[in-house]
């Protein structure tokens, strides 16, 4: 993982379960390189959730927690794109990231929003 604006990772444990239960899904979108939804990149459970937790961390990849979609996630295949019922989830996300960054991908800068009187 780099810390490309453009990478993120959702992470998620249930109540009441301990850490080697925990899970992390990295995802990664570049509508460039001809992603037409977010795709994931790297997804395990406990130790393998930790490591992948410590490089986004290491590499400047923010974070977010969201324990349902993390399971919903993580039983992707790898390099799949995200289901289409995951999307605004993951739009969510993807807005946080970019706005966090600063950063927007080329052609998905976001409009400004409009003065007082004007119309969208």
């Amino acid at each position: 993982m780099s810390d490309h604006p453009t990478r993120h990772g959702t992470t998620g444990t249930n109540a009441g379960e301990d850490r080697l239960s925990s899970v992390a899904v990295a995802l990664g979108y570049d509508p460039a390189l001809g992603d037409s939804a977010p795709r994931v990149l790297a997804s395990g459970r406990g130790a393998v959730a930790e490591q992948i937790l410590a490089l986004a961390f290491a590499n400047g990849v923010r974070v977010r927690e969201d324990a349902d979609l993390a399971e919903i996630l993580a039983v992707l295949d790898l390099d799949s794109e995200i289901p289409i019922e995951a999307f605004a989830a993951v739009a969510e996300i993807l807005s946080y990231v970019y706005r966090a960054n600063g950063a927007w991908p080329e052609g998905l800068e976001p409009s400004p929003l409009p003065t007082r009187g004007e119309t969208p």
